[in-house]
């Protein structure tokens, strides 16, 4: 069976497409435009290196994106070998330690830069960091015990770096130094 439509139908049904078609395109998402203030989003390599007399030395490389933030942890056998500390310390399940339970040292560096389109990163750097120093005679469930003593640094900085390649250093309260490179 074919349906025959008169001329006036035909017309009147292309008018109505078209219509529909216009309305549709009117609630599209306007084009995003770039401007000059628009932070860079593509990926950037971050060289991550800590020189530290308490806390060890270590690098790390990383790829990330303006914006996001990562993570640098690094846990090294402190002078003199891990230290020794018995399941019932304070706060044993807090502490970095090793295969065998002995104390670690551990430094934990949370990058979170962002980066211009000049080529300007403003870097936001937490440090948080511990290593045994030492052990002391504690009391627990009446017993005494010896658990290493602790020393901590917890410290937050910000500045300014390129993303040319360039190396930029930044001391930390105890005298560490962390350098940090980037490029694109």
């Amino acid at each position: 069976m074919s349906v025959r439509l008169r001329p006036f139908a035909v017309f009147v049904s292309a008018t109505l497409l078209a219509a529909g078609v216009l309305a549709s395109a009117a609630h599209a998402a306007p084009p995003i435009t770039v401007t000059s203030k628009t932070p860079v989003d593509g990926p950037i390599k971050y060289t991550v290196k800590v020189t530290s007399k308490t806390f060890g030395d270590a690098q790390d490389d990383r790829i990330i994106r303006s914006g996001q933030t990562d993570d640098f942890t690094w846990k090294t056998v402190p002078p003199g070998g891990p230290v020794a500390a018995p399941p019932q310390c304070p706060n044993y399940a807090q502490l970095p330690v090793d295969s065998n339970g002995a104390v670690l040292r551990e430094m934990r560096i949370r990058l979170a830069p962002s980066v211009a389109e000049d080529g300007t990163a403003s870097v936001q750097m937490s440090v948080q960091a511990s290593a045994p120093h030492g052990k002391a005679n504690v009391k627990v469930s009446g017993k005494v015990m010896q658990c290493p003593r602790s020393t901590v640094l917890n410290q937050v900085l910000r500045f300014t770096m390129s993303t040319d390649g360039k190396a930029k250093t930044v001391a930390l309260s105890d005298g560490s130094q962390v350098t940090v490179s980037a490029s694109r």
